[in-house]
């Protein structure tokens, strides 16, 4: 009897259905349609931003001009080689001109070379102090001789005066002027990037849209606001251009100053080469210069990239 009502309580307690395959929405377990909708939105995003990225630096015109590029520049090392190995002398003479074979031996052998890599450092940390003072004097005086009239004329003649006289011009007094000769390379060097940012800078101020800063006073904007939403933001494509050149100029300058009055440093390098008549040197140190130049410039961009963004969208 009591297995009976035992059996029978068991068979109570077990449900009809047991028997039948779960159905997991009316268990209540089914799968959140939002986390999976999320996964897919990322995965899409994800798969956008490649084809961007893919598109920016992959698209057929990138590629084409790259090729064009890479032509050229194999056209002018055939020149070049030609030209030296046939002795080409009408009008430029090539006879002293080492081959691209022979400065791309020394090129290889001063790669391992510590004293050259010496040279190099402290013509870059040269270049570092210069340029950071050029830019934050240059940024400075170029927006208030932009926004001030009286600042204008206090400042312009200097600078129209001044910015005509060669880096070679100013060695003489920069030797005597500071007391050490990398205090005055490095001056030299300063002054050959300050003119261009600040003469960038005033333009870039000056070129502001007039009706932009009627509309922020109108909004009861102050000058700081103005200043710091409107001017600059405006200012900021020519700046970056001022900031790009001076770049260069800073170091040819940079390299007059080596050369004069240097112990070390690529410009140095490359005058001294001259002087004990090392042909493959000499071109081995207007190749480091010229790369170092175009990464530097290069480097600048690509850090006020993110500032004109703005500049993108609006075209």
């Amino acid at each position: 009897m009591s297995t009976l009502l035992s059996d029978k309580a068991i068979s109570m307690d077990i449900p009809k259905d047991y028997d039948r395959p779960v159905d997991p929405v009316k268990d209540g377990s089914e799968i959140d349609n939002s986390s999976v909708q999320g996964r897919e939105s990322a995965i899409e995003n994800k798969s956008d931003r490649l084809s961007d990225l893919f598109s920016k630096y992959f698209n057929p015109d990138r590629i084409k001009m790259i090729g064009i590029g890479s032509l050229s520049v194999i056209a002018g090392i055939l020149i070049w080689h030609y030209a030296t190995k046939y002795n080409f002398n009408y009008f430029i003479n090539f006879e002293n001109v080492p081959s691209p074979g022979t400065v791309g031996s020394a090129f290889l052998v001063h790669g391992t070379d510590s004293e050259f890599h010496t040279h190099v450092q402290v013509s870059i940390k040269r270049i570092l102090i210069a340029y950071s003072l050029a830019v934050i004097l240059g940024v400075v005086i170029g927006v208030m001789v932009g926004r001030s009239r009286s600042a204008r004329a206090a400042v312009l003649p200097y600078i129209e005066v001044l910015r005509p006289i060669p880096a070679v011009a100013w060695i003489p007094l920069a030797i005597l002027m500071w007391p050490t000769e990398e205090s005055s390379i490095i001056y030299i060097t300063f002054l050959g990037a300050l003119f261009p940012i600040i003469l960038n800078t005033v333009h870039g101020v000056e070129q502001t849209p007039k009706v932009l800063v009627r509309a922020a006073l109108s909004l009861g904007a102050k000058r700081l606001d103005i200043f710091w939403h409107v001017v600059l933001p405006a200012a900021l494509p020519s700046i970056a251009a001022g900031l790009a050149i001076g770049m260069g100029v800073s170091w040819f300058s940079l390299l007059a100053g080596e050369i004069i009055s240097g112990q070390y440093g690529i410009g140095y390098f490359t005058w001294n080469a001259y002087s004990l008549i090392n042909y493959p040197d000499i071109i081995v140190g207007m190749l480091v210069i010229g790369g170092l130049g175009s990464l530097s410039t290069y480097l600048v961009r690509l850090a006020m990239a993110p500032s004109l963004r703005w500049k993108k969208t609006t075209h």
